[in-house]
């Protein structure tokens, strides 16, 4: 146990004063680190193989919400501060006490993650880390077996992403495809690798989401694009169909991540 008692202590320098993107490229070429909060989170990462660098978290968790992750990493340094100096921690309130921060772990292959997986996201550019953590718990609650990420989203392990994903990033495979690739071949390879693909787009032509054909497919990746823009047009060109979700009231269309809650339970496997 190491007590902080002075915001400007080095110690909390990767946890207080780190832009995310330096924690990313902190071990370059290696992979960087990232920041885990609440115990609930912080298990399914351990639980996943990831591992802690250091904790941070209030005394009176120690031998509270604290204590059977703290027995699980007996040589793990843990920094204890009191409330009034974690305050200062820019969204530290919500962390429910406690946070680690955690070695990253090396990208695997697009063809590693598919490889069993009979149902994949797709995500193309999208930014905003709450839309991809909503985006992660839906796909591993709602039949999704992989994620896929274009190397423009917002990183999957930045600290809000995995908060509002309630950990689910640790609890289903997922990589990303490198940028160059994605707009050179991306389609193309997700057709090499047995899928069909599915564009979430508003166009004239596009299929009903109940469309049976669409659920009978063995192996389907289903394509959802950035917030305010959607999909490239060249994406949904090359995709074997176009899916929009029927509305109502005159609405045109939902925020990526509810779009995704309903495309991932509707198109999910028809064994299910």
């Amino acid at each position: 146990m190491i007590e902080i008692t002075d915001f400007r202590d080095p110690a909390l320098d990767l946890y207080a004063r780190t832009p995310e993107v330096q924690l990313l490229r902190y071990r370059e070429p290696k992979p960087g680190v990232f920041i885990a909060e609440s115990p609930k989170v912080i298990e399914r990462a351990l639980d996943s193989g990831y591992e802690p660098v250091s904790f941070l978290m209030e005394p009176k968790h120690v031998e509270t919400q604290g204590k059977e992750i703290l027995e699980r990493c007996p040589d793990v340094p843990v920094y204890v501060a009191e409330l009034s100096v974690l305050n200062q921690l820019t969204g530290f309130s919500l962390t429910r006490g406690m946070l680690c921060l955690m070695n990253r772990r090396e990208i695997l292959p697009i063809e590693e993650v598919c490889q069993n997986a009979g149902r994949v996201a797709v995500l193309e550019n999208v930014v905003n880390p709450t839309n991809i953590g909503a985006i992660v718990r839906s796909a591993a609650a709602l039949g999704m077996d992989a994620v896929l990420f274009t190397s423009d989203c917002s990183d999957p392990l930045y600290r809000r992403a995995v908060r509002v994903s309630m950990g689910t990033i640790f609890q289903i495979p997922w990589t990303i495809f490198d940028k160059e690739k994605w707009a050179a071949s991306g389609v193309e390879m997700l057709h090499e690798l047995g899928f069909q693909t599915a564009a979430m787009a508003l166009r004239e032509d596009s299929l009903s989401i109940g469309d049976e054909r669409l659920r009978s497919e063995k192996k389907l990746a289903i394509v959802l694009g950035t917030e305010g823009d959607g999909l490239a047009d060249h994406t949904i060109a090359g995709c074997d169909y176009t899916v929009r979700i029927p509305m109502t009231h005159g609405v045109d269309s939902l925020n990526v991540a509810a779009a995704s809650a309903v495309a991932f339970w509707q198109l999910r496997s028809g064994k299910d």
